[in-house]
């Protein structure tokens, strides 16, 4: 079991065999790289941001008060630092209506459409996008989403549903905008 595994290695990290770090970052760094990823959708800048999250968690992991899952800790700690990369240095974002058309997500197929989702969701304010890309994208429900942004449940809630509607207010019109131009 994986937080049994956490505890044991991050024991063994604390009592001074700094190797056994290597097993956390075996199990998890598949998962911090693709949470990076969802961020800002740059393989390399979310390797980097990943092997980032790393080392400040090895430097901070005396700090972890064992009343919750490593993980939790562990991905709080990496989803902050993202945040704080993506503000340092923006990801180039599309606005909304250079997004993949509606026209063209009905016609696509699944994995198209998925990736025009994504698209139209990265076009969301930071607040909404990031949680979002937290309870869609990285599945997590919305008490760990909450623990990992440190936000109480209810704002979570309320910034899911906002970005929901700002996306259900604006793909209607980028599907009429994609309609008008192909009758030109």
């Amino acid at each position: 079991m994986a937080a049994d595994d956490d505890l044991a290695d991050v024991a063994r990290v604390l009592a001074g065999e700094i190797a056994a770090f290597e097993n956390i970052v075996r199990r998890w760094q598949g998962p911090l790289v693709n949470l990076a990823y969802r961020f800002c959708r740059d393989r390399g800048r979310a390797e980097d941001m990943a092997q980032e999250a790393f080392l400040r968690s090895f430097r901070a992991l005396a700090t972890w008060r064992k009343d919750g899952a490593f993980s939790t800790w562990l991905f709080a700690l990496a989803t902050n630092l993202y945040r704080t990369e993506l503000r340092r240095i923006p990801v180039n974002t599309l606005p909304l209506r250079d997004a993949t058309s509606i026209a063209e997500v009905l016609a696509a197929d699944h994995e198209d459409r998925d990736r025009a989702v994504r698209d139209a969701v990265y076009t969301l304010p930071t607040k909404y996008r990031e949680a979002m890309i937290l309870f869609y994208f990285h599945e997590m429900n919305v008490e760990q989403a909450a623990r990992t942004l440190g936000l109480p449940e209810g704002t979570v809630k309320a910034r899911l549903s906002r970005g929901r509607d700002i996306l259900r207010g604006k793909l209607p019109r980028l599907l009429t905008l994609t309609k008008f131009r192909e009758a030109l």
